[in-house]
């Protein structure tokens, strides 16, 4: 396990099939917000060589960036909350994309006070703002995030449909 990466890392990509997945577990400490991130760069790039050129041409980098904020704001929210460890799973499904994490923490997360002079506490939103769904469940330890992204219409995966 290093600081800065996954203490876990299972990679299942299939060429020019679908599902496309890859899953991560991290240890709950700040440095597995970035270690996030990183991953899903890591998935979007294997998704790409698997489905050849051009995959996702001049939409990838707001894809990629739709992808890194929605998981950064679902594992800060773990790791602020949740002791203990996170599992993230990216899959491409059909049209979308979906990233779900695991944590520790079977608390519910809600939308508190909102609006301009509010400090802090917009994860959920800005979640919310991004996705075409979050779905939240509660499962024997803890909860599973999942969120929803729309592919953009450069799908790399279309020629699997």
């Amino acid at each position: 396990m290093t600081a800065s990466g996954p203490i876990h890392r299972q990679t299942q990509t299939q060429t020019r099939r679908l599902p496309l997945r890859a899953g991560a577990a991290f240890d709950g400490g700040s440095e597995s917000i970035a270690a996030a991130r990183d991953f899903c760069s890591d998935f979007l790039h294997a998704v790409e060589r698997g489905a050849g050129p051009p995959a996702y041409g001049g939409a990838r980098d707001r894809l990629l960036a739709d992808m890194q904020l929605v998981v950064s704001e679902l594992v800060t929210n773990a790791c602020k909350y949740a002791p203990g460890p996170t599992a993230l799973a990216l899959e491409i499904r059909g049209a979308s994309v979906e990233i779900s994490l695991w944590d520790t923490c079977g608390e519910l997360p809600a939308i508190g006070r909102t609006g301009p002079a509010v400090v802090g506490r917009h994860g959920l939103e800005i979640v919310l703002a991004v996705c075409e769904a979050v779905d939240v469940r509660p499962e024997p330890v803890g909860k599973r995030v999942i969120a929803t992204l729309a592919l953009p219409a450069g799908d790399p995966a279309a020629g699997a449909r």
